[in-house]
C-alpha cells in the first residue's frame, strides 16, 4: 500500500523561490572581457552560476531546534512519504522520501538549491535521530575558493600582459629572428626527410639548390649578428664579458638552430653521394645519416657550457657563490655529455662493421628454397638477408624497415636489438639545447 503525494508548499510558494544555483551561465562578450576566467570556469560547470542576491554557501541548520521533522512545514522544499511492505525490496532513497518498513520511518528532507540536507529516522520506540549531511557544503565552499583565485587572476591578467607586451617590444628583432630561423629549420627538417625517402629518384640539381639555401641562411644570420658574440661558443670559448640573461638564452638559441642548419646541409651532401645506392650502400647511408646526428648532439651538448660558464661566474655575486654556482652547472652538464658520448661511440662502432648486425647474407640454396621474391616489395631478392627468424628480404628493402621498427615484418620477431635510435631517415633532433 502506498500514500499519496503529500506536497510541504504549494504552486505559489514555489514559484516564488529563489533560483537554483545551477542555472545556466549567461555567455555575453562584455562579460568575458571583465571575467574570462570566471566565464570560463562557469560555463564549463566547474563553477555555478549564482543569481544576484543569492548566497552561495547556505547557513548551517541547528539540529537541536526540535527534536522531530516538521512534516507539515513547506519551506523546506517537498516532502514525500512512502510505506514500504514486508515484500519490497525497493531501498532506494529519494530526495525528500520518507520510507516506512518494519516500524521505522526514515525521512529525508534537501533545502533548496541542494545547499543541506538532513535525514531523520523515526524507530517504533518513537525515537528521533538526525544528521545533516555536508559534502554539499564543502563543495560550496571549494567552489568559493576556486572562484576567488580566478578572481585574483583576473585582476593581475592586465598587468601581466602590459609587461608581456613591453617586453616583446624591447627584444622585438630577437623575437623575429628566433620565429624565422625556428620555422625555417621546421621546414628544412621536412624537406631533408622528404629526398631521403625518394632514394633513387632524388634530382642533383635539387639538392644543390637546398644545399646552396641551407648555406646562404646560415650565412646571413652570422653576418646579421656579426657584433653580438655568437662566434666564441662555436670554438668552445668563453665570452669576453658577462651577458645579461636574456642575451645568453638568445646567443645559445641561434647556435644551436644555426648548427643544426649546417648539420641539414652536411646530410644533403651523404644524400648526393648516396644518390643512386642501393643494398650495402642504402644501409651505410643510413648508418652515416645516424652518425652525423649524434655527433651533432654531441656538439649541441657542448655548444652552451662556455655561455652559461661566463654567466654564473660573476664575481659580482661573490666568489664563493659564483665558484659553486659553476662547479654545479658543471657538474649537471658532465652528467648529461657522458650520455651523449656514449652514444656518439656506439654509431661509430656500427659504422665500422661491415656485417650486418641484424643477419646475414643469404646463399642461393636458401634464396630458391623461399621462392626467390621479396614479401616487402615483391620483386625478385636484391643481396637477400637472411634474419635469425629464417626469412629472407632484399637488403635495401629490409635495412629501410629496421630503420623504423626492430621486428621481422612477417613473424614479427624481434631481431634488431634496441641499442641505438636510427636517424638514418634524415630526420633532425627538434628539441632545442638551451642550457
Amino acid at each position: 500500500m502506498e500514500a499519496p503525494h503529500v506536497s510541504g508548499s504549494d504552486s505559489a510558494s514555489s514559484s516564488s523561490s529563489p533560483a537554483s544555483p545551477s542555472s545556466a551561465a549567461v555567455w555575453s562578450p562584455l562579460r568575458f572581457f571583465r571575467f574570462p576566467i570566471s566565464t570560463l570556469l562557469e560555463h564549463s560547470g566547474i563553477l555555478r552560476v549564482l543569481p544576484e542576491g543569492y548566497e552561495s554557501i547556505a547557513p548551517e541548520r541547528n539540529v537541536a531546534e526540535s527534536e522531530t521533522p516538521d512534516l507539515g512545514s513547506g519551506e523546506g522544499g517537498e516532502l514525500t512519504i512512502r510505506i514500504v511492505g514486508n515484500g519490497e525490496q525497493d531501498r532506494v532513497g529519494i530526495e525528500g522520501e520518507a520510507v516506512v518498513d518494519g516500524g521505522e520511518t526514515a525521512v529525508e528532507e534537501r533545502g533548496v538549491g541542494g545547499a543541506e540536507a538532513a535525514s531523520v529516522t523515526v524507530d517504533s520506540g518513537g525515537n528521533v535521530a538526525e544528521s545533516v549531511s555536508g559534502g554539499t557544503r564543502d563543495s560550496s565552499y571549494q567552489r568559493y575558493d576556486v572562484q576567488q583565485v580566478a578572481r585574483w587572476i583576473e585582476q593581475i591578467l592586465p598587468f601581466t600582459l602590459l609587461l608581456l607586451v613591453v617586453f616583446i617590444r624591447q627584444h622585438l628583432q630577437g623575437f623575429f629572428v628566433t620565429i624565422w630561423i625556428t620555422a625555417f629549420m621546421f621546414k628544412s627538417n621536412d624537406i631533408l626527410r622528404k629526398q631521403t625517402a625518394l632514394k633513387g629518384e632524388r634530382k642533383m640539381f635539387v639538392l644543390v639548390g637546398y644545399l646552396l639555401a641551407f648555406m646562404l641562411h646560415v650565412i646571413v644570420i652570422y653576418w646579421w649578428y656579426w657584433k653580438a658574440n655568437l662566434f666564441y661558443p662555436l670554438l668552445l670559448l668563453p665570452l669576453k664579458a658577462i651577458p645579461p640573461f636574456w642575451h645568453a638564452v638568445f646567443i645559445v638559441l641561434v647556435n644551436d638552430t644555426m648548427v643544426r642548419q649546417t648539420a641539414m646541409a652536411v646530410k644533403l651532401v651523404l644524400l648526393m653521394h648516396y644518390k643512386n645506392g642501393r643494398g650495402h650502400h642504402f644501409r651505410r647511408q643510413g648508418q652515416m645519416l645516424t652518425l652525423v646526428e649524434y655527433t651533432l648532439l654531441l656538439y649541441r651538448a657542448l655548444l652552451p657550457t662556455p655561455v652559461w660558464y661566463r654567466f654564473f661566474l660573476n664575481k659580482e655575486y661573490g666568489s664563493l657563490f659564483s665558484s659553486l654556482t659553476t662547479g654545479l652547472y658543471l657538474t649537471f652538464k658532465l652528467t648529461t655529455i657522458v650520455e651523449k658520448v656514449q652514444s656518439f661511440f656506439t654509431a661509430l662502432k656500427a659504422l665500422s662493421k661491415k656485417d650486418v648486425h641484424y643477419g646475414a647474407y643469404a646463399t642461393p640454396e636458401q634464396v630458391n628454397a623461399s621462392g626467390d621474391m621479396c614479401a616487402i616489395c615483391q620483386e625478385k631478392m636484391q643481396a637477400p638477408i637472411l634474419l635469425p627468424c629464417n626469412h629472407i628480404f632484399c637488403e635495401d628493402c629490409v635495412s629501410e624497415w629496421f630503420e623504423r621498427e626492430r621486428t621481422c615484418p612477417l613473424c614479427r620477431a624481434l631481431v634488431r636489438a634496441p641499442d641505438l635510435q636510427s636517424f638514418g631517415d634524415g630526420s633532425t633532433s627538434l628539441f632545442f639545447q638551451l642550457f
